[in-house]
């Protein structure tokens, strides 16, 4: 054999060091690995469940919007009256029409995408005309008003019902004496129109223009757009004439005219005008897109982008939409949903950077014998950090890779560049902390069997300067928070980081006292006879001092959970109180603006139904004048006098929460009122009034003339909110002191109050009678796909906490577990029962748990205490309601569910993981687990 032979095949013979290392241990390097997969599709999939969810909350805002909102509109006047009556006629036909729709359509900046199907345009009267035909409907002998329009495309989007569709015979131009139109079979019932009906238009030289009604149509798809954007082309209106009182109504509808009859719209009084309607499509919209789309919109109301539809359509076109309120009211939301969601973003990722942290902990613990004597045998750090780097490399990476193709499909609508910061970074967490943390305690020689117990340890210089630079984030975070608020903008990183922040301190300062009372605990065990409690808190302290991970990891989940429970419980009681800021009550029976008098029978019924406990009448007395100002000015305000029960109505806003009074303060002096009677005259009435009206007032008697009667008042008291009214001034007076009693408005309280029986009693009472329940307010509130994406997140962020908690504690276990079940060997030996062993385990894991409980109740309850001046909820919770409710302000509030019952489930997990492991160490002989020179 020659020397080179040798020497190649002593080469051949050198294992490969990460091969070896991955056969040698293939359960830990799979545990890695399942651990980056999972910790890594987390990573990716919540950017793009986020994105996902944005998207479909603004497609969601868009498609439902009303269409007069969200359409896009161009508009242009009627040609100008110097060109030649020919050129005026061409402008407005169809074929022109057409054209400009078309170029326009194609002008408009890509966020727009106008949907084709419902868009429209045409020539129409802007201006309402009075018909003078004695056939058509005058409800108070007034004349109807009617538009005039060309549709384009009706046929696509209406089904004929009777006659036949409106057609041009001819060229019609503006002196044609009469053409064909077309009504909605809504229209057409109101107006009572039918086919060979003629309507005499109204000219601007006096001539005779007629449209003879040819067909009655019906919308397809009476909901969408084409239809919707200009609701009076298929539903006619009863309007009141403007400035009369008492007032009078006529009919308005509008007559649909074939496209080529448009010229002879030039000659009537309805100031025609040309429009081409886009209704938005919002199919490919992403909320990435957002800002683009609201500069687009702008640029078209009042910029460069109108400049070139003027070229296009007219040098005096205008460009109208509202879907720039859409828009704005979804960033809105958006902003104030982005800082909750942050927030279970940065608690689930320091969560799993801590268990991370730990993971490589325990790698690093389990080979810390291999690694010293690869250290006594003249290995460098940085030699054996990098061989350890590349085992980690090889597990990480492709873990983290495929957690990442593992995420795209569950959001295969996302972007796929945020998506790769997470796994990225999570590898790179653990291609770094792993080495790191194996090789760093290797710096100097440590000598065999040397421990750093919990009671003994004492915190180093940089551990004390890195806890002080800790507390001074979390000081800043959160005095940053509640100054700022979370802000038009969501707020920043350090803000959202503030609970992770306290729940950080809080571990830190758990794991400095932890010490005191485990000695206090092991003096007074230690003179008792049973040596279970004994052993279990001496083991408890002479556990590793570097034990806050543990701890840190299961604050931060409690911590999470219990501020995702705040939140919720913050919303759903800002949304109870705007239920109850509308109704009054729990039911509410009124006339129309509370004004129409409730008959007696309407009252009984009322009182009789199910579900009703108590019902409290009051006599709603709206716009009465305030005396004029002391000064002079002759300024003058107007307020509700409020007629009430003083019993029933104060028990009722005791109840309620909303501006209690004692019953007492509205007795009026000399007994008057309790006989049933009215205040004599000159008596002064005590009144309870709305701060603004007592400031009005003042402290005197002040004489008020109302519908009820005449009364002189005094202010007894001032609450800030009443039921009846809760959004405006009021003065509350016993209604046995008014002249002239009736009762306006019912508010009711019961448990469940019967709904039906209620509707069915105000329908027996006679017309304009209304019933509202809190409860059907309440569930007006529906979250919108983005409310619900966020709180899907949210629990999904929870679940993954508690996840992560569990392998905390596993991992915590899993650290000291050689030398748990070394320690019951030997006690076996010694006489020691299995459940004394039992015992034994759990008491020891108790040190650890119950501070981590408590301290979690503890934590998350200060959070949410210290984080609520800052976080508002009213736009998260109240942005889908109904309507305007004037709530002060909506907080977090602590959720006692959120706060207890994570922390007792740390308690039992630890228990129950304690009793496992016991019962398993129990069935392995001592002669298994001691050998000779076992170092444990």
């Amino acid at each position: 054999m020659t020397p080179r032979s040798v020497r190649d095949g002593a080469g051949r013979a050198a294992a490969p060091w990460v091969r070896t290392r991955l056969r040698t241990a293939p359960g830990t390097a799979w545990a890695l690995g399942l651990l980056v997969l999972l910790t890594s599709f987390l990573a990716a999939a919540f950017p793009r469940a986020v994105e996902q969810h944005a998207d479909e909350g603004l497609r969601h805002d868009i498609a439902v919007a009303d269409p007069r909102h969200s359409v896009l509109e161009l508009n242009n006047p009627q040609p100008e009256l110097q060109l030649p009556p020919k050129e005026r006629e061409a402008a407005v036909r169809a074929a022109a029409l057409a054209t400009v729709h078309d170029k326009v359509r194609s002008a408009l900046p890509a966020e727009v995408l106008p949907d084709t199907a419902d868009s429209a345009y045409g020539f129409r009267t802007s201006k309402p005309m009075a018909s003078q035909d004695r056939w058509l409907p005058r409800p108070d002998r007034v004349d109807p008003r009617l538009t005039y329009s060309t549709l384009s495309a009706l046929p696509d989007h209406a089904t004929l019902r009777a006659g036949a569709w409106p057609a041009v015979h001819g060229e019609v131009t503006e002196s044609t004496p009469e053409v064909e139109g077309a009504v909605t079979e809504e229209t057409a019932k109101v107006l009572r129109a039918k086919p060979g009906s003629t309507i005499t238009v109204p000219t601007q030289d006096g001539k005779r223009l007629t449209v003879r009604i040819t067909g009655i149509v019906a919308p397809k798809h009476r909901g969408t757009a084409y239809w919707s954007a200009q609701p009076l082309l298929r539903t006619p209106a009863l309007v009141p004439e403007p400035n009369l009182y008492p007032p009078r109504t006529y009919w308005t509808a509008a007559v649909l005219l074939p496209p080529d009859a448009a010229p002879v719209l030039l000659a009537t009084t309805g100031e025609p005008e040309m429009f081409w309607r886009f209704a938005p499509d919002a199919s490919a919209l992403t909320a990435s897109r957002l800002a683009a789309l609201s500069s687009s919109i702008a640029s078209l109301e009042g910029g460069p982008g109108l400049v070139r539809m003027r070229a296009l359509a007219g040098s005096n076109a205008t460009f109208t939409t509202d879907l720039d309120e859409i828009l704005t009211g979804y960033a809105t939301l958006r902003r104030a949903i982005g800082p909750i969601v942050t927030v279970a973003a940065v608690g689930i990722g320091a969560v799993a950077a801590v268990v991370v942290l730990m993971t490589a902990g325990l790698v690093g613990g389990r080979r810390r014998a291999e690694l010293a004597l690869l250290r006594a045998r003249g290995g460098s750090l940085c030699g054996i950090g990098g061989r350890l780097f590349a085992e980690t490399v090889v597990i990480a990476v492709p873990a983290a890779a495929l957690g990442l193709l593992l995420a795209v499909p569950f959001f295969d609508r996302a972007r796929l560049g945020p998506s790769v910061v997470g796994p990225a970074a999570v590898a790179a967490l653990v291609c770094l902390a792993l080495p790191l943390g194996a090789v760093l305690p290797h710096r100097r020689p440590q000598l065999p069997g040397a421990r750093e117990d919990l009671m003994d340890a004492r915190p180093s210089r940089r551990r004390t300067v890195a806890e002080l630079t800790a507390l001074v984030l979390a000081v800043g975070a959160v005095v940053g928070l509640r100054r700022r608020g979370t802000g038009d903008d969501g707020g920043d990183l350090l803000l959202s980081a503030a609970p992770v922040l306290v729940g950080l301190i809080a571990a830190l300062v758990l794991v400095r006292l932890l010490p005191l009372p485990l000695r206090l605990a092991s003096r007074a065990v230690a003179r008792r006879r049973g040596a279970v409690g004994f052993l279990s808190l001496a083991r408890a302290g002479r556990g590793s001092a570097g034990g806050a991970l543990p701890l840190l990891a299961l604050l931060l989940a409690l911590t999470t959970a219990a501020f995702g429970g705040s939140v919720l419980a913050g919303v759903a009681d800002a949304r109870d109180r705007a239920a109850l800021h509308t109704v009054g009550a729990d039911a509410r029976i009124s006339g129309v603006l509370d004004a129409a008098p409730l008959p007696d029978r309407l009252i009984r019924a009322v009182r009789a139904a199910d579900g009703v406990r108590e019902v409290a009448a009051v006599q709603v007395v709206s716009g009465v004048p305030l005396p004029a100002d002391r000064d002079g000015t002759g300024r003058m305000k107007n307020t509700t006098v409020l007629g009430v029960d003083p019993a029933a109505y104060a028990r009722l806003a005791r109840s309620t929460g909303l501006g209690p009074f004692p019953a007492d303060r509205l007795r009026a002096a000399g007994g008057a009122a309790a006989k049933g009677d009215a205040a004599p005259k000159g008596a002064v009435l005590p009144v309870i009034a709305s701060p603004s009206v007592a400031a009005e007032l003042g402290d005197g008697p002040r004489e008020l003339s109302t519908p009820a009667g005449d009364l002189t008042v005094r202010v007894a008291g001032v609450v800030p909110r009443t039921v009846a009214v809760p959004d405006s001034d009021f003065l509350i007076v016993d209604a046995a002191s008014l002249t002239r009693k009736q009762t306006t408005t019912l508010l009711v309280t019961g448990a469940s109050p019967d709904a039906k029986a209620l509707r069915a009693a105000a329908r027996q009472a006679g017309e304009g009678f209304s019933v509202r329940l809190r409860s059907e307010e309440r569930a007006a509130y529906v979250d919108t796909p983005l409310l619900k994406g966020a709180w899907a997140i949210y629990a999904a962020a929870i679940v993954a906490c508690a996840g992560y908690a569990l392998l905390a504690v596993l991992l915590s276990l899993l650290r000291t577990a050689p030398e748990r079940t070394a320690l019951l060997a030997r006690l076996r030996t010694m006489g020691l029962t299995s459940r004394q062993g039992r015992r034994l385990l759990g008491l020891e894991s108790l040190p650890q748990a119950l501070p981590a409980a408590f301290g979690g109740v503890l934590v998350g309850w200060a959070t949410i205490v210290l984080l609520a001046p800052g976080i508002d909820l009213v736009g998260l919770a109240l942005s889908t309601g109904p309507g305007p409710v004037a709530l002060d302000t909506a907080q977090l509030r602590a959720d006692p569910w959120s706060l207890t019952l994570p922390a007792l489930g740390v308690v039992v997990l630890t228990a129950a993981v304690a009793t496992v492991q016991a019962r398993w160490a129990g069935r392995r002989g001592p002669i298994t687990e001691l050998r000779s020179g076992d170092p444990r």
